[in-house]
């Protein structure tokens, strides 16, 4: 547990971002000191893609905001109420409230692949993890929703012509009347970086990052776009207006730019991620809103906190972090954090590690009794 004077350091002013923090690596530093490095940064809001037991109990009573996800793998199982609710048991509820979790994210970019009986379990999935949250007292307390791809959309300019795809439709429609009942937000990963690298020959490098150009006019709301991030949002707004409603906030759950690639990979570069990100972090301490909902501050998670070095595919996709593994910045975009070294937390790693054990083996008792 952190003494009163030091949170009261480490709860200096927020940075107003949330950080996805990835783990597919073999070389990052504990969770212990991943905790000192995100408040030192004073960022009050993660991202996993899990519900690691190691990293939500080096955050008890830190005051940073967690969400956590439930992989594509056990998405089909969490149908099952009974087993919703052994996974919150799990997973959750021994962290709360000393570990603020506040949304659980089933299953990650769903409709980007071919897997229909994955698609199909999506919406009875979340439905089983929200009646599971109602059952054991934490409805309200606890969002669920799931993160999406912008490859659900069919059309995207102008933005106010945004359309989800037709096959993605007949799902989409059910889990929107489920985020509106919930209050749950609409959750989607923008990359610009991806557009820019499909077509650099047609896409200004000044409007995906964010640098001064004459922007883009939707010529049906005569609204002006000066970054391509905004328009996506929008876009995504839109094809929700398009099915009924009004009431679903959109949060951009993934957003980045890779530090380096493969020759054939255009735009990744040193140069151009710190742009993009600095850039980025400059919108959103103005609190700016996206042309579409001008009075609503967008709310990002940027991608990653890591470079991840076992990550498959392209060399871009273990390039996104804003630190290398030491802590060290990949880039200057003024996050300076600190990372203590190996032997400073050696007592405070093996206290974490000890009190997870512990929070599982009560989780699993209280399983065992219910």
């Amino acid at each position: 547990m952190l003494a009163v004077a030091d949170r009261a350091v480490l709860r200096a002013e927020a940075t107003p971002i949330g950080i996805n923090y990835g783990q597919i690596a073999d070389n990052l530093p504990s969770p212990a000191r991943v905790s000192w490095l995100l408040r030192s940064m004073q960022v009050s809001k993660v991202k996993l893609y899990d519900a690691d037991p190691y990293v939500l109990s080096a955050f008890l009573d830190t005051g940073v905001e967690f969400v956590v996800g439930i992989g594509n793998e056990n998405v089909s199982a969490m149908v099952d109420p009974a087993a919703a609710r052994a996974w919150i048991q799990r997973h959750v509820q021994p962290y709360l409230p000393s570990t603020r979790i506040t949304c659980i994210t089933v299953g990650n970019e769903v409709f980007k692949g071919n897997d229909t009986a994955l698609k199909a379990s999506l919406l009875p999935a979340m439905q089983s993890v929200y009646q599971a949250l109602a059952a054991l007292g934490m409805q309200g307390r606890v969002n669920v929703t799931t993160a999406h791809s912008l490859d659900i959309m069919g059309s995207s300019f102008p933005p106010s012509a945004g359309a989800f795809r037709a096959d993605v439709v007949p799902y989409m429609q059910p889990i929107l009347s489920f985020l509106s009942m919930a209050r749950s937000p609409f959750l989607i990963n923008c990359y610009p970086y991806f557009a820019y690298k499909a077509d650099p020959g047609n896409v200004p490098l000044e409007y995906v990052l964010f640098q001064p150009n004459a922007g883009v006019t939707d010529t049906n709301t005569k609204l002006n776009y000066d970054n391509m991030l905004y328009a996506q949002v929008d876009s995504v707004y839109a094809a929700i207006q398009a099915l009924g409603h009004t009431d679903i906030d959109v949060k951009i759950s993934e957003t980045g730019w890779p530090s380096r690639g493969d020759p054939d990979e255009a735009g990744a570069t040193l140069e151009y991620a710190g742009t993009y990100i600095g850039n980025l972090l400059q919108r959103i301490e103005m609190k700016q809103g996206t042309p579409l909902r001008p009075s609503v501050p967008i709310d990002v998670y940027v991608f990653a906190l890591f470079n991840e070095n076992l990550k498959p595919g392209p060399a871009s996709e273990r390039n996104y972090g804003l630190f290398y593994p030491d802590g060290t910045p990949v880039y200057n975009v003024g996050l300076q954090g600190y990372l203590p070294p190996m032997d400073y937390s050696r007592g405070t790693r093996k206290a974490v590690h000890l009190l997870a054990l512990i929070l599982i083996a009560v989780a699993s008792i209280a399983l065992s009794l219910s």
